[in-house]
């Protein structure tokens, strides 16, 4: 019996990490109403930072960066948490958390894509297929606007897929990272790195708008404050370790498909708890972003890369 518990542990933490990132969408829209982009962005990633930083200097994890080329983590910042988030940050607030959740998902889409043409790793037939179910899903999600142009709509889809193409690029440069360092050792680095940038171009825009004074007002709200410590401490470092947990023990086959249910989780939140809409196209659209991603997933079997986060 405590086996079969134990075998089960692996997906209920998969399932776990899932329900976190696919809400992590609604908080990040909610949030949004009172924060600038990279405003929240700064905060989010200060306070994880923050976080992983008492972990380490408690000696609850282990990260040793002596003598390690900390440098040439810089390109993979630049990517992640950089384009990605800014991307994605900037797609939820001209979308909504149930469209975002549904772009994102193609992700392991533009792994495998990129992998084909900077990798050479070759894509059979039914990857290729899988590949344009889920771009004409995202094809039915824009049409939901009626003709196409290029309104705040239309601007945050291609916000998402910039996020989508950078987790892309992001994926393929980490494979090279990590024969140096460990899953937690690039997460720290990248959560600092994200401190620097966000709150950088974050104080920079203030500057400009001639409300820096005002820079971390929205931290005197509660709500703001909550999602600030969802998105950081449970989205940001929980889920990144029950995602290498369910990655360290279940392989690329069953660890893929889970990571469906985050569009699933962002498209049941946003249409429940903000009152999105969600028509019979928006279930046409998911559903073939959901068949492809599987599809591409499981024919090549190309996993989502244990550091990459969703929202």
């Amino acid at each position: 019996m405590s086996s079969k518990v134990s075998s089960g542990l692996p997906v209920f933490a998969g399932i776990g990490m899932a329900v976190i990132w696919g809400f992590s969408f609604l908080f990040t829209k909610e949030t949004l109403d009172h924060t600038f982009p990279l405003q929240l962005l700064g905060f989010r990633f200060g306070a994880a930072a923050i976080l992983l930083t008492v972990l380490k200097l408690t000696g609850l994890i282990r990260i040793n960066l002596k003598g390690k080329p900390t440098s040439s983590l810089l390109l993979l910042a630049l990517f992640q948490p950089g384009l990605y988030f800014i991307g994605e940050t900037w797609g939820v607030k001209w979308t909504s958390a149930s469209e975002a959740g549904m772009v994102i998902a193609l992700v392991p889409v533009a792994i495998a894509t990129m992998a084909a043409i900077f990798l050479k790793e070759k894509l059979n037939p039914k990857q290729i297929l899988s590949i344009a179910a889920s771009v004409l899903g995202v094809l039915v999600i824009v049409s939901t606007q009626g003709k196409l142009q290029f309104g705040e709509h239309l601007w945050g889809i291609l916000a998402l897929l910039l996020a989508v193409l950078a987790a892309g690029a992001y994926s393929i440069l980490a494979r090279h990272s990590s024969k140096k360092f460990t899953p937690l050792e690039i997460t720290f680095v990248m959560m600092w790195a994200g401190t620097l940038i966000f709150n950088g171009l974050g104080i920079g825009q203030s500057f400009f708008e001639g409300s820096l004074a005002a820079y971390l007002r929205p931290l005197q709200l509660s709500s703001v404050l909550w999602a600030i410590f969802y998105l950081s401490a449970i989205s940001s470092v929980l889920a990144f370790f029950l995602s290498n947990y369910m990655f360290a023990a279940l392989p690329a086959s069953q660890s893929a498909p889970i990571f469906n249910l985050i569009t699933v989780v962002a498209v049941f939140s946003g249409v429940v708890f903000r009152g999105e809409q969600f028509s019979w196209i928006h279930a046409v659209g998911i559903t073939l972003i959901i068949l492809g991603v599987w599809g591409t997933n499981v024919f090549g079997r190309t996993a989502m890369p244990p550091l990459m986060e969703s929202a």
